[in-house]
């Protein structure tokens, strides 16, 4: 069943810090890649670059500009990438209110709805919780 992945997954793939996480998210990409499954939004890939190449109070980003520029341009070639429209920015808003979501989570949830997905992966929303047609989960959640 075709799911959508958040931008902490994808974070995750190349953050040592919680090597855990790390392996969790490097099998859910990997088992997407190869069956299918797996796709993207625009939003999680530009959110992913931001917080890899952003200082992390005083410490180095975890990610160089151009090796993260690197990172967005492969997994634009290996993944299905979703792209926004009137519509999801129109369920965003309805989310945001509605789910009391912060606007950037209202904007992946309505991504996945928009798109008709079932499953969206992320540990930004409750475990489990089906927000309109869409149910979350953790892949975190046992960790």
């Amino acid at each position: 069943m075709p799911f959508l992945v958040d931008t902490h997954v994808l974070v995750y793939r190349y953050d040592g810090r919680f090597p855990d996480k790390q392996r969790v998210a490097t099998a859910l990409l990997r088992d997407g890649l190869t069956s299918g499954e797996a796709w993207l939004s625009h939003q999680a890939v530009l959110e992913m670059v931001a917080a890899l190449t952003r200082s992390r109070g005083g410490e180095a980003p975890l990610m160089a500009r151009d090796e993260a520029g690197r990172e967005a341009e492969e997994l634009l070639h290996q993944f299905r990438v979703l792209y926004p429209d009137e519509e999801v920015l129109r369920l965003a808003i309805r989310g945001w209110a509605t789910y009391q979501l912060s606007w950037f989570d209202a904007h992946m949830w309505a991504t996945a709805e928009r798109f008709g997905f079932d499953t969206l992966c992320s540990e930004d929303f409750q475990h489990q919780r089906i927000y309109g047609s869409v149910r979350v989960i953790d892949p975190f959640a046992s960790i």
